[in-house]
């Protein structure tokens, strides 16, 4: 599995020979690419309706879209997408096969309207489960995206207890979501051995030093990525 940060919370995730991006914004200071340089990946995966988590889907309306049903009928209506995951987008607890992946769509704490002049709701947000395998298979290599949210008891008792990750993707922004000291405790109650930060210094509110995630976190190894570099992760 090869993971590829391009800033803020939007990833490049390669599994087998499938290709899933999720949460294209690329107007953030950490990349240097534009939409129109990355190529349509087969799937695009949306945690959740923020203008900062959705803002290039449209970018990418050629592949298959995996999210809410709300969300789903919101993209279509708006960007253009045709195809959504099973025909109708998904929901919390549900697993779908995209391509080589298997996607595990789990609970996340946070807010998810989208302020047009409707203020339109996209539903529940979420996050993702993300595995070459079937997601309960030990022999599995396995990635958790929390998306934006606050620490919640299901990271340990679902996500941790019963998907169990090899590397977890938090938020440590504070404000918006968790802060760094809350994101280290999500990822030692999931047990994953690697962790990467994810939706800080984009904005003033969220500017935080990883160094101080890094430092809290007890039993992961912390990778700090440079955007657009990727890295190879394995079981």
């Amino acid at each position: 599995m090869e993971l590829t940060w391009h800033g803020h919370s939007t990833w490049h995730v390669t599994v087998g020979d499938t290709d899933l991006l999720i949460d294209p914004f690329f107007d953030n200071p950490k990349t240097d690419l534009d939409p129109s340089d990355v190529e349509t990946p087969d799937y695009v995966l949306l945690t959740h309706g923020h203008a900062d988590h959705i803002a290039h889907a449209g970018e990418f309306s050629e592949a298959t879209l995996v999210a809410t049903p709300e969300l789903v009928s919101y993209c279509e209506a708006e960007f253009g997408f045709e195809d959504a995951v099973g025909g109708m987008g998904m929901n919390l607890g549900g697993t779908v096969e995209c391509g080589n992946a298997f996607v595990t769509m789990v609970r996340a704490d946070h807010t998810n309207g989208i302020m047009t002049e409707n203020d339109t709701s996209a539903g529940m947000p979420a996050g993702f489960v993300i595995s070459d395998g079937e997601p309960t298979d030990a022999a599995s290599t396995t990635l958790y995206n929390a998306g934006d949210t606050a620490l919640h008891s299901e990271m340990r008792d679902v996500i941790g207890d019963i998907l169990e990750p090899d590397a977890a993707i938090v938020p440590i922004g504070d404000h918006f979501t968790m802060g760094p000291t809350q994101a280290a405790v999500a990822v030692d109650w999931t047990g994953a051995d690697h962790a990467f930060p994810q939706h800080y210094d984009t904005f003033p509110p969220i500017e935080q030093d990883p160094d101080d995630f890094a430092s809290d976190v007890s039993d992961a190894d912390v990778h700090t990525l440079a955007a657009d570099e990727p890295f190879t992760l394995e079981s």
